[in-house]
């Protein structure tokens, strides 16, 4: 009786394959609508600014129910902050690779800041809603994986301490001036009405690298 009533081998395999099937579509379902109310809310941000954005907006660009957006977000906020990270997420390879590419200290910071002055005007759409959400992201820029951005950031100029490739200095201030100018100065270069990213990163490395020289001819009694 049990061999009648058991299921047959390829029954099995092809229950397990539609399962896995649906399971498959169920989740690039969820990944497609994500992302479709992060574009949504990109487009939003960037033609009326985070102030006077509303949820609704958003809802009404993506063509989604309401109830769909709160299944991913409970709030504008909870999206802007999805937005930060997703544009973290997307630099921190730019950065990684600028990082392979270069043989001293030197090197690193200027192609990380030719790699991130570029990266800022070539994504159009996270250019337009960052140059209209300046004052936003003062306040939101705390995120996870900014934080994890900037942490490896740190990892680096303590690994070139640590080969002798820079002298001894604090490395965690120096990554703080180093992302504060970086970003400060994309905000003041998206403000103009033709920005130039080789002009920008030609002077952050230049104004980073000398006040390095100054940091540490005084850490070491010679200033």
């Amino acid at each position: 009786m049990s061999d009648i009533l058991e299921k047959d081998p390829s029954e099995r395999a092809g229950a397990k394959a539609a399962s896995s099937k649906t399971l498959g579509k169920r989740e690039r379902t969820k990944a497609s609508n994500r992302e479709a109310i992060l574009d949504a809310a990109r487009d939003v941000f960037g033609e009326v600014g985070y102030g006077a954005a509303s949820v609704r907006d958003i809802i009404r660009k993506t063509g989604l129910a309401s109830g769909t957006f709160y299944n991913y977000f409970k709030s504008k906020e909870e999206v802007f902050e999805a937005l930060m990270d997703d544009g973290a997420l997307r630099i921190r390879p730019v950065i990684r690779a600028a990082r392979e590419e270069s043989s001293t200290f030197e090197e690193f910071i200027r192609n990380a800041y030719q790699a991130y002055f570029h990266y800022v005007l070539s994504d159009e759409d996270q250019f337009r809603m960052m140059r209209r959400n300046t004052g936003a992201l003062r306040v939101r820029m705390v995120t996870p994986e900014v934080l994890a951005g900037f942490d490896e950031i740190q990892s680096y100029v303590e690994e070139d301490i640590k080969s002798g490739k820079v002298p001894p200095m604090d490395a965690e201030l120096f990554a703080a001036a180093a992302v504060g100018l970086a970003q400060e100065m994309a905000e003041r270069m998206m403000m103009r009405d033709n920005p130039n990213a080789d002009e920008a990163s030609e002077f952050a490395a230049n104004f980073l690298l000398a006040g390095l020289r100054g940091v540490i001819d005084r850490s070491s009694g010679k200033g």
